[in-house]
């Protein structure tokens, strides 16, 4: 059992944002002790799946229906799967994009130390992909798609 202190530091959320998680049905049946909430391990579960969720862009209300869902059992396996399957093309389209982004810096990173080393970007201005390494052509293309 932890306390909302003791969740908040483990999890690096606000006390004000665990309380809202809670004021929004998040964590239907938790305990409380004199008032004061306490968290044991299906609040704790719970919690990682609705940051986890959070961390791919889900919205709030989205995520109270999944947990509402998890609340319904067996019934609601098919609902959790598609929305979790959702979810998951999201982020992997989010993933290739940033994949690109971090392309673009590496040539940039790759391109800028080359012009340093030379004092100017003459020899770079006039280099063709197949001039460049491998690794450094991949990046551009990647990073130009």
């Amino acid at each position: 059992m932890y306390t909302i202190g003791q969740i908040s530091k483990q999890f690096h959320l606000p006390v004000s944002t665990l309380r809202y998680y809670d004021k929004e049905g998040l964590f239907p049946g938790m305990e409380r002790r004199s008032g004061i909430r306490v968290f044991g391990e299906k609040e704790v579960e719970a919690l990682r799946m609705i940051e986890c969720l959070k961390k791919t862009g889900m919205e709030i209300r989205d995520i109270k229906e999944f947990m509402h869902w998890c609340q319904q059992g067996p019934a609601t396996y098919e609902k959790r799967r598609d929305m979790l399957l959702e979810q998951k093309q999201a982020v992997e389209a989010e993933m290739a994009r940033m994949s690109q982004v971090l392309d673009m810096i590496r040539y940039k990173c790759w391109y800028y130390e080359q012009a340093a080393a030379d004092g100017n970007e003459d020899r770079l201005r006039s280099m063709t992909l197949m001039d460049m390494p491998e690794e450094i052509r991949r990046a551009f293309e990647n990073g130009h798609k």
